[in-house]
């Protein structure tokens, strides 16, 4: 553990406390932290107290964008939205690719946001 220093304000000593630099969650990862502190409350606390909360926030942001990414490719070529069906018909790429995106997210937030 390191040495705390401390900062004398108008007569008080206050501690200098600062944060880890993080970058700010995407998405998965806040859905997470908000499942984790509404349905696992032991789980979320224990994060929270041992510091890890924020890292284990971020793993999960990037193994489900990992995870869509890998996905989605696949799904898109068993839906038929090709390069081909883009250029003739773009509506209906369109949806077959948010189609196909929603699957892939509804696969992620099954398995890895609430699990």
């Amino acid at each position: 553990m390191s040495e705390i220093t401390y900062t004398t304000v108008n007569g008080v000593q206050l501690p200098n406390l600062s944060l880890p630099e993080t970058q700010p969650l995407g998405k998965h990862g806040r859905l997470r932290q908000k499942y984790l502190r509404e349905h696992r409350p032991v789980l979320w606390n224990s994060l929270l107290l041992t510091g890890r909360l924020y890292e284990h926030l971020s793993e999960i942001e990037e193994a489900a964008q990992a995870r869509i990414d890998l996905m989605l490719p696949k799904l898109a070529a068993s839906a038929g939205a090709t390069e081909a069906l883009k250029s003739a018909d773009p509506m209906r790429w369109t949806g077959l690719m948010n189609s196909c995106k929603a699957q892939a997210e509804e696969v992620v937030l099954s398995e890895l946001i609430y699990n």
